[in-house]
């Protein structure tokens, strides 16, 4: 029988640099032989992708932090039953550019819903499909970055002000401490290789 792959997810607040090693930590666990699926969120599967454009695109009024949890939600169960759950059956190492620490961190953490009344609705839609790993990217100018990719002007939850993105980075950490076997705080400063390497540390547990 062919072992089950695993799950990896990306982590962090803006800026951060969570695209540029989703990409290189991929092309680092396949140089091992692993076969690897790079996938994100909120999108991933065709449904989730549909969401994925309500949820980024419009005026900040136009979810409130319940609904955002709930579309991000239905977003995630389609995204898992269309493409994560089968390719972790296969083999296959999935590795996501954010997941459901995200929502816990930024609806349930920034947006005041509650970290764990976040958990039970995603809970309630992917069972105990969470990450074999998570690992969080962490830069103390990683909004200033992002403000100066973006030019001033992200998604409407990108851009939104400093202390809602504090709040974020507060909720990751809180997640962190809580779940420390499954949650791993990175250092995001220096080089992209050097980054690429604490990724890799990190996972040196769950690796062939």
């Amino acid at each position: 029988m062919t072992a089950r792959g695993k799950f990896i997810s990306l982590e962090g607040g803006e800026g951060a640099g969570k695209s540029t090693q989703v990409r290189a930590l991929a092309e680092a666990l396949k140089s091992r032989g692993l076969d690897v699926l790079v996938t994100r969120e909120p999108g991933g599967s065709e449904g989730a992708e549909k969401i994925r454009e309500l949820l980024l695109a419009g005026s900040e009024e136009r979810w409130g932090a319940r609904a955002e949890a709930l579309l991000f939600g239905a977003a995630r169960v389609d995204h898992v039953q269309k493409l994560i759950l089968p390719a972790l059956e296969i083999g296959t190492w999935v590795l996501s550019d954010r997941f459901v620490d995200s929502s816990l961190a930024y609806q349930g953490g920034a947006g005041g819903l509650g970290i764990e009344a976040v958990r039970a609705i995603n809970v309630f839609g992917i069972g105990d499909c969470f990450p074999d790993r998570t690992l969080v990217l962490t830069l103390d100018d990683g909004a200033e970055r992002a403000r100066a990719r973006d030019g001033g002007s992200g998604d409407r939850i990108g851009g939104r002000g400093a202390e809602y993105h504090q709040k974020v980075d507060l909720a990751f950490r809180l997640i962190a401490a809580e779940e420390p076997e499954r949650v791993r705080i990175i250092d995001a400063s220096g080089g992209p290789e050097e980054v690429t390497q604490r990724l890799l540390g990190a996972l040196q547990d769950l690796l062939p």
